[in-house]
Formats: structure tokens, C-alpha cells, sequence
């Protein structure tokens, strides 16, 4: 047994495990954290971070593209990948470093190993450097995440089907690349690697690219991405992968029920993530998992097993984002202390996708709002008709729409495609965590020349049938 009995032991050090124990030391608990990979988890390392530092390359060379129209003449361009997956190994290197920096900085001991829940309050752990060490706890949080879920009957290779880890370390751009699924992870891949030279074909089971999504915004990416030359299919029926030849041979029946095989260089599989659960010893410990493995918790976040929570991609019914998993560590450590805390309001959480032209939305799609019973009414603006969005090159496509309840007024979701989206939502997310209404936004004055005037426009929009400047 340990000789240290600490207020908390946290398994998995990626944003739901790292900011825990952060906020454990800010209130004064004895923390550690248990890490067999690298610190930062997915996110920091094979995720958020590293996607959107290949991104910014891709946004980069879109830039030069339409260099012209502002007057600027560029010469030969030729991309590197090479050169911009150095960029992003700086970039989760800095990330990484800055996590050991706050462990080191709160005095949270990191254990570098595999850990085992081992009873109550007991975390056993198989050292990296060799032997054990039991680690006993108060409290233990799991934060272990999730990894891709390969297609049935066709497991990842890291050679030509690939998982979104798999893309990360590419050596060179290939000729062609088809994404099955086209949610987030699908869609972001598809557009970077279309601004690196792919040929990208992007395929999704569901009636619609990025299905939970608005049905206006999937139909307006749609527009965009055919546009920039990628080719989209939905209500699409996976049969099959050949690797036997050259090329990866893909068989799929279309929504017209009609089979078609596509040949390509690289196949990435994005259809969701599978839990990291198993061998962790959670159902020994009387954690209840469901039947897909992920762990249910209750609005604390607590599991079944007394003193064991559980936060992040590892939980059931709840968004696979980190934003999200960061916000349930803090939660549930501050339930540990015995603060007054609030259950998340996962209806309120803002999403991104950061392709060309970004997504971002919260709270109800406008579909999901008249299913519920609401009576909607909805403003739209166009980046068409906003003057900053003329200003950059960034008014072909997008819009900003809010979805409001009739009755009361209340916004109930907002829904952002366009320039800086992703940036955008923060409003949208204030919005909605103060209860406004449309009227509130609308008379709250957004300064001009600014992206963010499409928005109160959307508000002028929604209380007065149309915006001002269309």
C-alpha cells in the first residue's frame, strides 16, 4: 500500500483528467494523476490540437489561392506535408510541456503507468519504468477517453485505412482520400487534405453530411464543398473495403439504392470512437458500464461504485468534446469538496467543425425544436449581405441562424456557418446559458465593420420578419 493517501486519484491525464486535478489543488486537495501515454491525452496529442494545427496550413494555402483578388501577386507555391506536420509536432510538444508545467506548478504528482481501479479507494498501478505501486484515494476520477472505431470487417492498417490518429502522421498528401462519415472528424480531414491537393470523396449512412447539424447548414456545406470540388454522399451503405490491389476498392450501395465501387489511395474511417473502459477494472469495482462500454454517470458524475467518478469521451450519453470533458472535471471535483454545484445542461454546449467554411452551433436545430412542441419562429443572415465578410473574401457562403420560441421569445439554438464561426459561438453560448431572447440580442449593439453583426442581424431578423441589410 501506498504511504500517501491522497484526496484524489485521477486515471487519464487528457482535458477532463488534467483540469480536474487542477482545480482539486486550487481547493486545497492532495492530488495525482495516473498517465500511460503521453500527457494531454487524445485531444493535446492526437486530436484537437494536432487537427487544428494542420488545419491553419490548410487556411493558410486557401489564402494564397484567392491571393490575387486582394491585389497580391505570389509565385510558385508548392506545399510541403512534411513541413506542416513539423508544425504541428511543435505545436503538441508546447501543448504537452504546458501540461507537465500545471501539474508541476499545483503539485499534482504524476505516475506514469497503466492504472487499475482495485477496490474502493484503491488505484493499482503498473509503472512504466517497471514494477507497481498502489495509489490510495478518497476519491478516484476515470478520464481514460476513447479511440477510433474501425468498420466492421475492416480494421485499421495505418497504411491505407486509416483512423484519424492514422492521418496524422501521413508522409505524403495522397492522390485521393474517401472519409466514411462525415461528422466532424470526417468533414475537418476532408476539407484540410482538399487544400493540400487530395481528391476527397466524402461518404455518410445518414440522410445528410453532418448530420447534427441543422438541416440548413449540412445543405450550405454541401454547396461549399462541391464548390471547392469535394464530392459528398449521403444515405450511403458501406458494403465492403478491397485492399487486394493498387487501390483501396470501396463498395457501397448509394441512396438511390444503386452499387458503386470507388477506387482510392487512403480510406479514413471517422465513424465514432469506442471507450476506453476494458481493462481498467471498473465493473470488478461495481462501476456500471452500458452496452456499448462507456460508464454511466449521474449529473455529478458520479458512477455506481461509491467515491468512483467518471468524466470525458469514456461516459455514456453524453457529446464526445473537450470543452465538455473539462467542464465535468471541475464539476466533479467541486462535488467532491462539497460545493453547491449545478448538473450540466448538455442542451448548452457548443460545437465546432473547423473546415471551410467553419460550423458552430448550440442549443436546438430548428427541426429538433418543433419536435420537442415548440412553436419556432427563425432570422437568417447571410455573410453574403455583411460587409467585413466582403472585406476578407469570406461572403461566398454562410449564414447565421437563430432558432427562438414563438411564444416567449426564448432562443433555444443558434447555428453559425461561415468565417470564424467557431469563434463566433462564444456569444451564441452566453446567449443561451443567460436565457436570452431575441430581442435582448437584437438590442445589444455589435460594432461595425464585424463578423459579429450577422448575428444581431439574425435578431433583427427573427422579432421583425427581416434584417436590415438585406
Amino acid at each position: 500500500m501506498s504511504d500517501t493517501v491522497y484526496d484524489l486519484v485521477i486515471i487519464g491525464s487528457g482535458p477532463g483528467g488534467y483540469v480536474a486535478a487542477i482545480r482539486a489543488a486550487q481547493l486545497g486537495m492532495k492530488a495525482a494523476i495516473v498517465e500511460s501515454g503521453p500527457l494531454g491525452g487524445v485531444c493535446l496529442n492526437v486530436g484537437c490540437i494536432p487537427t487544428k494545427s494542420l488545419l491553419h496550413a490548410a487556411d493558410v494555402l486557401d489564402e494564397i489561392g484567392e491571393a490575387k483578388r486582394f491585389g497580391i501577386k505570389v509565385g510558385d507555391v508548392a506545399f510541403e506535408l512534411a513541413g506542416a506536420m513539423k508544425h504541428k509536432d511543435n505545436v503538441v510538444k508546447a501543448s504537452t510541456e504546458g501540461v507537465a508545467f500545471l501539474m508541476k506548478k499545483n503539485k499534482v504528482e504524476v505516475v506514469a503507468g497503466w492504472g487499475v481501479v482495485a477496490g474502493r479507494g484503491s488505484v493499482h498501478v503498473k509503472l512504466t519504468a517497471g514494477g507497481e505501486r498502489t495509489l490510495t484515494a478518497k476519491n478516484i476520477l476515470v478520464s481514460t477517453g476513447g479511440r477510433p472505431r474501425p468498420l466492421p470487417g475492416a480494421p485499421f492498417d495505418g497504411q491505407r485505412i486509416l483512423s484519424s490518429t492514422d492521418m496524422l502522421t501521413l508522409k505524403e498528401t495522397p492522390g485521393s482520400l474517401l472519409s466514411i462519415g462525415a461528422g466532424a472528424i470526417g468533414i475537418e480531414f476532408a476539407s484540410m487534405f482538399r487544400a493540400f491537393g487530395s481528391e476527397v470523396t466524402v461518404v455518410e449512412a445518414l440522410p445528410r453530411i453532418v448530420p447534427n447539424e441543422d438541416e440548413e447548414v449540412s445543405a450550405e456545406l454541401e454547396k461549399a464543398f462541391k464548390r471547392r470540388g469535394i464530392k459528398t454522399m449521403a444515405g450511403v451503405k458501406v458494403e465492403g473495403l478491397d485492399t487486394g490491389g493498387e487501390k483501396v476498392v470501396v463498395s457501397l450501395v448509394d441512396s438511390a439504392g444503386k452499387p458503386q465501387q470507388i477506387a482510392v489511395d487512403k480510406v479514413l474511417v471517422s465513424i465514432g470512437i469506442l471507450p476506453n473502459t476494458q481493462g481498467v477494472g471498473l465493473e470488478d469495482a461495481g462501476v456500471t458500464l452500458n452496452s456499448r462500454g462507456f460508464i454511466e454517470t449521474d449529473g455529478f458524475l458520479r458512477t455506481s461504485a461509491e467515491g468512483v467518478y467518471a468524466v470525458g469521451d469514456c461516459t455514456a450519453n453524453t457529446p464526445w468534446l473537450a470543452h465538455k470533458a473539462s467542464a465535468e472535471g471541475i464539476l466533479a471535483v467541486e462535488h467532491m469538496a462539497g460545493q453547491s454545484v449545478t448538473p450540466i445542461d448538455y442542451g448548452k454546449i457548443a460545437g465546432c467543425t473547423y473546415c471551410s467554411p467553419e460550423i458552430a452551433s448550440i442549443g436546438m436545430s430548428e427541426a429538433k425544436a418543433k419536435e420537442k412542441g415548440y412553436e419556432v419562429k427563425v432570422g437568417k443572415f447571410p455573410f453574403s449581405a455583411n460587409g467585413k465578410a466582403r472585406a476578407i473574401g469570406q461572403n461566398r457562403f454562410g449564414f447565421i441562424k437563430i432558432v427562438a420560441d414563438k411564444e416567449y421569445d426564448e432562443v433555444l439554438g443558434i447555428h453559425m456557418i461561415g468565417p470564424n464561426a467557431t469563434e463566433m459561438i462564444g456569444e451564441a453560448a452566453i446567449a443561451l446559458s443567460h436565457e436570452a431572447t431575441g430581442a435582448s440580442i437584437m438590442h445589444t449593439i455589435h460594432a461595425h465593420p464585424t463578423l459579429h453583426e450577422a448575428v444581431g442581424e439574425a435578431a433583427h431578423a427573427l422579432e421583425h420578419g427581416a434584417a436590415i441589410h438585406i
